[in-house]
């Protein structure tokens, strides 16, 4: 994928005087009095704005905070506690703009974060008048917001369209650096993680990897419908009973795969034995049973000790590793046993590894492995859609200006 990347421009020179535009993800948690309660996706976004004073440019940075009303700005939704913070990081004051599509005043050398974009009316639409104007404030667009890039908005990319220049940031440069190199030029063998409550969210994904990955291995809710598909008994688990035939589909895939490759261990491996429990609670008493002995009341909660330990051996052996959700209730101490082993497998793991999605960062962060993670991803929604196989949107236009311009 070739973009052009802002830390080339930098480089170059280019950037002294000019008025940089950095669409950063702000969108950070808060709490009822609206004080920031974890910060890291604005600590992630001073490595671009820092690089861009450095060159001695005029800086304006935005971002979407919530989910506003477009054209109804509420208190709520004001991005006042993050210009707070992103000065305290930057050690400058960081003055917040409201009102500013029509024009910005910022000198070389200063920063200024402007209000909540997705209050701008246009702005979800991609509105073709917003877009204009928001090219016309800049001279270099810097999109450094993974957690965006799957959607075509006037901040992420009607204004890559209309600015003079069009770049990736240096947090967006690294997603496409590591996807790159966990799906488009993987080490083998290429080992996938989908796991989650349901298939049907995760469907295209799951086919869309089947055809590309040497082992996938599927958890939580997901595993139950394909333990359903393999004829398996899952008591009142959660599954979807009515995805089992496109469980079937993904095993057969997976299956036609390893036959063609005559590598029988090519497939979707079943759970041989499981933990459950009578109720879904933290309190409940666990059981570890067999996969062929779950009764009718039972429900599977995690993984159990011989499959995962299967897992994990599979997993010291790829060459590369995509996570995407925990195989078990690992917020429940009594069901955490599948999701911790295979945490620390990646961990201690040669692989190169990549893993995105909420609940992964918080296995990721509960069992202290962070370090050992390849790389992990800032977006959610986003990085879902690269598994299944889309071109992101942010990706295709400045890919398309790249070769343009």
């Amino acid at each position: 994928m070739k973009v052009l990347r802002f830390t080339d421009v930098c480089a170059s020179g280019f950037v002294r005087g000019k008025r940089v535009f950095i669409r950063a993800d702000l969108n950070v948690p808060q709490d009822d009095a609206g004080h920031i309660t974890e910060d890291t996706r604005v600590r992630a976004s001073v490595p671009a704005i820092e690089m861009a004073l450095k060159a001695g440019a005029a800086v304006m940075v935005t971002s979407h905070l919530g989910r506003p009303t477009e054209g109804e700005f509420k208190p709520a939704d004001s991005l006042a506690p993050v210009a707070k913070r992103l000065g305290e990081l930057l050690g400058r004051d960081v003055p917040l703009i409201a009102n500013w599509v029509d024009g910005v005043k910022v000198e070389p050398g200063h920063v200024v974060l402007l209000e909540n974009c997705r209050v701008n009316i246009g702005e979800k639409k991609n509105n073709d008048e917003l877009a204009r104007k928001l090219g016309a404030l800049c001279d270099i667009f810097v999109h450094d917001a993974f957690g965006t890039s799957h959607r075509a908005e006037g901040t992420t990319y009607g204004i890559a369209q209309y600015a003079p220049v069009a770049c990736a940031g240096p947090l967006l440069a690294a997603e496409i650096d590591a996807i790159t190199k966990a799906l488009a030029n993987p080490k083998r063998p290429l080992a996938a993680i989908v796991a989650g409550s349901k298939v049907s969210t995760k469907l295209t994904i799951l086919k869309s990897l089947a055809s590309k990955v040497d082992q996938l291995i599927v958890g939580g809710g997901i595993a139950n419908t394909f333990m359903l598909a393999a004829g398996l008994n899952i008591g009142k688990s959660l599954a979807e009973h009515d995805l089992v035939d496109e469980a079937k589909a993904v095993m057969a895939i997976m299956k036609a795969r390893g036959e063609k490759m005559g590598d029988a261990s090519i497939a979707v491996p079943i759970p041989t034995d499981v933990v459950t429990a009578k109720t879904f609670a933290a309190d409940a008493v666990a059981t570890v049973k067999k996969a062929t002995e779950v009764a009718d009341d039972d429900m599977i909660l995690d993984i159990g000790p011989e499959t995962a330990a299967k897992l994990a051996a599979q997993l010291k052996q790829a060459g590369t590793i995509v996570w995407n959700g925990p195989v078990g209730v690992f917020e429940f101490a009594a069901f955490e046993n599948g999701t911790k082993t295979i945490a620390h497998a990646i961990a201690e793991s040669s692989a190169f590894s990549i893993a995105g999605g909420g609940d992964t960062l918080a296995a990721i962060a509960k069992y202290g492995i962070e370090k050992q993670v390849g790389y992990i991803s800032t977006g959610g929604g986003a990085f879902l859609e690269v598994l299944e196989g889309k071109t992101l949107p942010a990706f295709e236009i400045l890919t398309r200006r790249a070769s343009t311009d």
